[in-house]
């Protein structure tokens, strides 16, 4: 059983709009018939009946768009008043039917003038960008709109003997006058062109071309914001639509961009201190402009979406209401603040209406004496004006208090006090000295040399004044880094590879803490470090608590790293994984330095990762490729993971060991326009995906593939059938490539057919085998492994005696003597072979000793020497030891467990050093 509708009072409104909006009670004189409908209740009907007003015109014989469309305005404004008022039509109702209108009627506008001009053209090459509230579908109740017009001079049309240009500026002036001028009739929409590019010196359209060289180059911040709400409205909607796709690096930066806080604070507080008369509530008081009022709703949702929007395609939406709740979504505002700010919104467009629907004016302010104040108040069907201003001062207190702590917050003040310089005007020398730098007179050189122009990013007057803001923090950061001059030299090098770092220096200023952070990672992580001069945004993601949360499954991150614009071709994929990955493992490598995470935990998240990308860019690759070569009926790519990343096990200085396999006939055929046999289609497409992993692009580079392992080697082709794998897995293969096999893992194909390479990997490695063959070969491999692949320091863990390459030859061997605990996992194989009495249970705490140490040891030791004091004590904290000298007897004790073992099941001991 449904619910009863609610009881609409249309009486009450049709006697409100009568009585205290006179532009209302005007219009029911002249609508009889839409009165009629709204009396009766029939707000739906009304509405229809109102929109087709401008078709009954023509059938009348009154050929004339302006007038069709003033007509069907008048009606419309009344039909969504009255149905306003009497509560049945929502304000998201009434804004979003206004706005379909202004599109209506600018797409009738624009075809009409050039029909005009040329009668028997199809309308083309013309189009009009809404911006503002019309881009957003919330326009106002008496709404100006505020479009952008381009024109391509190839596709208008014109008189032969019209210059492009000249026959666009017609097409304008004409459409302006039909739909803004004001007759008899009245008018249909205010037009204001002054957000068009240069709009001092700017035709009223401009040419496609020249509006995008204008964004690309020498656009103004403002109009960002303005674009965050454009749409192509009217016209080529198409062609408006390729014209914003092609913008959208403008609007919508890669790095966070916390210069469009300073910019929008400025605008805020040159606003309100032309409205500062009126922030009080009572007369005069702007409901748009006003301290808490519209405009600042609209800016607090505008400024986060700057912000954050071009690293999360989700937040770039055009409604506020829209954009806050998805704000609050993605964790980045509070869901009380969205839904308070929410409300307030709707509350105040709703308030902002009655002032308009009085007299048709497009104003946001009370009245200026307090009768009138209380006919809108008795208009909105409130008791009296007291109780209007009352929920008036509510609402934009409210508002207000967010609006000025989102200011505030960006600034220097957020978090803990940064670290103040010695007196400003001392000299540098002097400064470092005090902080205790050693060598204070060259570094104050060095950093006098990036002034005067050395350095391309600190060229710029605003770049120069951004790092002015940030020096004292950064220098007293790295004082109390635990390597400060290694900090500081790293912190030049970062500087000297960027061709911009304003955007930097803004988010230091904006989130004082990350100063800290980025001290320790200069100081501490020489591969982070390295990352962080090529990429400075990888900074960004660390504002958000959630950089320390550990990666989510495989299909979550595909979801992440696979979502972008629906026009993204296939270079935009492969940027956006390599930036995704790139942000993923470098917020790894952060939690790794923090001691946030176990290191084993960081290892599965970075294998996470890396899988993700697989899948993501091998279905790129694929789509790419079948564009020109089609499919080959009953086939299908399997990607093979071997070695780490078939163990999940990476640590931040793996490449990818993979094999490519494919299922079907060997002698099957693509159809394709090009055609290929399943050999040359399937060994060019593994071509194609490993460029996708491996190839640098814009974004840097992704992943070293080693496809060695596939069978033959590098001899062999790249891409196998299912078949050949088998049969040379079965006759052909070494011991070696069987130890190898023992840890693969599908990562690509469908389920069928991962459970079938599993099914053929299970077959070879449990086959029957030689136990003393198998024996010799083993120590043959590990000999001839120790003696061309010696340990490079006292850390690497991995390839000295009693390491983590002994551990794998001891746990493949009896994987395969047993054919038992086939696991690709060695963290998951061993304790299976503990619990069938085959390795002795110290070689679980062994294994995790040397593991952990490995992968904090690639990022903090990566040359495998014993690194300085302070990463000794994050690597003593990543290994779970209190000190450096109880990771050494932790390290010692796991290899002497594992030379234990070697010596239990080979009869032989290792040299284990001390």
């Amino acid at each position: 059983m449904t619910a009863a509708p609610p009881p609409y009072d249309w009486t009450g409104a049709l006697a409100r709009a009568d009585r205290y909006a006179p532009f209302l009670s005007r219009a029911m004189g002249r609508l009889p018939d839409c009165v009629a409908l709204l009396a009766a209740g029939e707000g739906e009907a009304a509405l229809a009946w109102a929109k087709a007003q401008g078709a009954k015109t023509r059938e009348k014989g009154i050929d004339d768009v302006g007038v069709a469309l003033r007509r069907e305005r008048l009606a419309l404004a009344l039909a969504l008043a009255v149905g306003d008022l009497a509560g049945a039509f929502p304000v998201t109702r009434v804004t979003g039917e206004l706005s379909a209108f202004a599109d209506r009627a600018m797409d009738a506008a624009i075809a009409d003038a050039i029909r005009r001009r040329v009668p028997e053209a199809e309308p083309a090459g013309f189009l009009a960008l809404a911006l503002g509230k019309h881009g957003a579908c919330e326009l106002n109740y008496s709404s100006d709109i505020d479009p952008i017009l381009l024109y391509d001079p190839a596709l208008l049309p014109r008189r032969e003997r019209d210059d492009p240009g000249e026959a666009a500026e017609r097409v304008a002036r004409t459409l302006m006058e039909t739909l803004a001028r004001s007759t008899d009739e009245g008018y249909v929409f205010r037009v204001d062109l002054r957000l068009r590019p240069a709009s001092e010196v700017s035709p009223l359209a401009i040419p496609i071309d020249a509006a995008l060289t204008h964004y690309e180059s020498s656009a103004l911040a403002w109009e960002r914001a303005a674009f965050i709400r454009a749409r192509a409205c009217a016209g080529d909607v198409s062609a408006g639509e390729q014209f914003l796709a092609a913008i959208r690096p403008f609007v919508w930066r890669k790095s966070l961009d916390f210069g469009a806080i300073a910019e929008i604070g400025r605008l805020t507080a040159q606003i309100r201190s032309n409205t500062r008369q009126a922030w009080t509530v009572g007369p005069n008081f702007d409901l748009k402009k006003g301290r808490g009022g519209i405009r600042e709703i609209e800016f607090y949702a505008q400024t986060h979406q700057l912000i954050h929007g071009g690293r999360n395609p989700a937040l770039r939406l055009r409604g506020t209401r829209a954009s806050l709740d998805a704000l609050a979504g993605a964790g980045i505002i509070p869901a009380d603040d969205a839904r308070l700010l929410g409300e307030s919104y709707d509350r105040l467009r709703t308030l902002e209406h009655r002032l308009q629907m009085v007299a048709d004016q497009q104003t946001h302010a009370l009245p200026n004496d307090w009768a009138a104040i209380e006919e809108v108040a008795r208009l909105e069907g409130l008791p009296d004006s007291d109780t209007l201003l009352s929920e008036i001062t509510r609402i934009t207190q409210g508002v207000g208090e967010r609006y000025d702590a989102l200011i505030a917050s960006t600034g220097p003040g957020e978090g803990k006090a940064a670290p103040a310089m010695p007196a400003s005007n001392a000299p540098v020398a002097d400064e470092l000295a005090s902080l205790g730098f050693a060598d204070a007179e060259e570094l104050a050189q060095r950093i006098d040399g990036w002034r005067s122009g050395k350095l391309r990013a600190l060229r710029s007057d605003a770049a120069r004044m951004a790092f002015e803001a940030i020096q004292p923090a950064l220098l007293a950061a790295f004082a109390k880094a635990p390597e400060p001059e290694q900090a500081f030299l790293r912190w030049e090098r970062l500087l000297a590879n960027l061709p911009t770092a304003i955007n930097l220096f803004n988010l230091l200023e904006a989130r004082p803490a990350l100063v800290q952070l980025l001290a320790r990672i200069l100081s501490l992580a020489p591969p982070l470090a390295d990352e962080l001069a090529r990429r400075a945004d990888l900074l960004d993601p660390l504002i958000d608590a959630s950089a320390f949360a550990l990666p989510g499954d495989v299909e979550a991150l595909i979801g992440e790293f696979a979502h972008g614009e629906s026009d993204d071709d296939y270079e935009r994929v492969l940027d956006r994984v390599r930036r995704r990955v790139g942000e993923k493992r470098f917020a790894l490598g952060v939690q790794l330095i923090e001691g946030a995470t176990d290191p084993l935990e960081i290892s599965a998240g970075l294998a996470r990762v890396a899988e993700a990308a697989i899948r993501v860019l091998t279905d790129a690759a694929l789509v790419e490729f079948e564009r020109n070569h089609g499919r080959i009926a009953g086939s299908e790519l399997v990607v093979l993971g071997l070695g780490r990343m078939g163990g999940g096990a990476l640590t931040h200085a793996s490449d990818l060991d993979l094999v490519y396999l494919f299922t079907g006939d060997f002698a099957g055929e693509s159809d394709g326009r090009r055609p290929l046999g399943a050999s040359a289609y399937y060994n060019r497409l593994c071509q194609r995906v490993t460029g996708a992993l491996s190839v640098p692009t814009a974004e840097g580079a992704l992943y070293e593939v080693d496809t060695r392992l596939r069978p033959s080697g590098d001899q062999g082709p790249l891409a196998v059938s299912f078949d050949s794998f088998a049969r040379y897995q079965r006759e052909q293969a070494w011991t070696w490539e069987h130890m190898a096999l023992c840890r693969g893992r599908p990562l690509y194909g469908s389920p069928e057919a991962r459970a079938e390479l599993c099914d053929v990997v299970i077959g070879v490695l449990t086959a029957p085998r030689d136990p003393a063959k198998l024996r010799a070969d083993v120590l043959d491999m590990r000999r001839t492994m120790a003696q061309h692949k010696p340990a490079k320091g006292p850390l690497d863990v991995k390839l000295a005696r009693g390491g983590l390459v002994d551990v794998e030859f001891i746990v493949h061997y009896l994987q395969l003597r047993e054919g038992t605990a086939l696991l690709p996992r060695l963290g998951e194989a061993i304790p299976v072979l503990v619990a069938q009495g085959l390795l002795p249970e110290t070689m679980i705490a062994a294994h995790g000793a040397l593991a952990r140490m490995l992968i904090a040891a690639r990022l903090l030791a990566p040359d495998g020497q014993e690194p300085h004091a302070a990463a000794r004590a994050v690597l003593a904290k990543a290994c779970g030891c209190g000190d450096w000298e109880a990771v050494l007897a932790g390290l010692a004790q796991a290899r002497g467990a594992v030379a234990s073992v070697w010596r239990e099941l080979f009869g032989e001991d290792l040299e284990i050093d001390s």
